[in-house]
């Protein structure tokens, strides 16, 4: 992956200088419940979330917004606006491997608000897709499909916590947890590593240590994870003009319509 910071943006905020990357998109996400767990531990009949989002989990949101295979999203930092609250709830889940149904019991995060920063970066592992590297029109796409709701359906962790985005700057307003201090979450799941944006043909885990700071997470890259476990051998999909529309041919479409 490569940064496209030529051009990057430096802005006072809450009293401190941000760094922002050029095609940076802010974004509020909501809902009534999340579930952010484990993927080693959520396999089994009872899950359990974790107190703030993963990485990975947001990274899905932002893909869920605009996504193409050109492009790698990275998360910078999340905001916690409203206070943690968790909430149990008696489920059915469905027994693929026997048939029928069990019971177990979910433990949900209740009533949350994050805000959030990303920016993408080419995925140099796709040379193949050089004619599809338009930054300027992706950012425009991204902050398009932003602006009504997002391309894809969201949801926070799991396909029954559905949610609702929509732009915002991440600086403004008052959150919960603005004037708290420290909270450290320990040891906690960050994002998968697939092929596609590794070069390496085989599924991975990466973990890091997680401290919220008046209510702010600042992402490690996945890159920077010391904690690595590999769960599979996997090869990366073929994407290729037979199978990509470019960004210039796909803006070019919309404004016909």
């Amino acid at each position: 992956m490569r940064s496209l910071n030529s051009n990057d943006l430096i802005e006072e905020r809450r009293g401190k200088m941000i760094t922002r990357e050029r095609n940076t998109i802010e974004f509020k996400v909501c809902g009534k419940f999340a579930l952010f767990s484990d993927p080693i531990t959520r396999v089994g009949g009872e899950k359990s979330t974790y107190l703030v989002p993963t990485y990975q989990a947001l990274k899905g949101i932002v893909e869920s917004i605009y996504w193409k295979p050109t492009i790698v999203w990275v998360i910078d930092r999340v905001r916690v606006m409203k206070t943690i609250k968790t909430q149990s709830k008696g489920v059915c889940p469905v027994l693929y491997s026997e048939g029928g149904r069990t019971l177990a019991n979910y433990t949900y995060l209740k009533d949350v608000e994050y805000r959030v920063q990303a920016h993408f970066e080419w995925n140099l592992n796709r040379p193949e897709l050089e004619f599809d590297r338009n930054e300027h029109k992706h950012h425009n796409m991204a902050k398009r499909k932003l602006a009504v709701g997002g391309a894809r359906d969201v949801f926070l962790g799991t396909r029954e916590c559905q949610a609702y985005v929509e732009p915002c700057v991440i600086d403004e307003g008052t959150g919960d947890y603005d004037d708290y201090g420290e909270i450290d979450f320990g040891l906690m799941f960050h994002s998968f590593s697939y092929p596609d944006e590794t070069g390496k043909d085989v599924l991975q885990l990466r973990f890091w240590k997680v401290k919220m700071v008046n209510g702010y997470i600042e992402f490690i890259r996945p890159e920077e994870c010391t904690i690595v476990r590999d769960v599979r051998p996997m090869e990366k999909k073929i994407f290729d003009r037979s199978n990509v529309t470019g960004v210039d041919e796909l803006i070019n479409d919309e404004e016909r319509w």
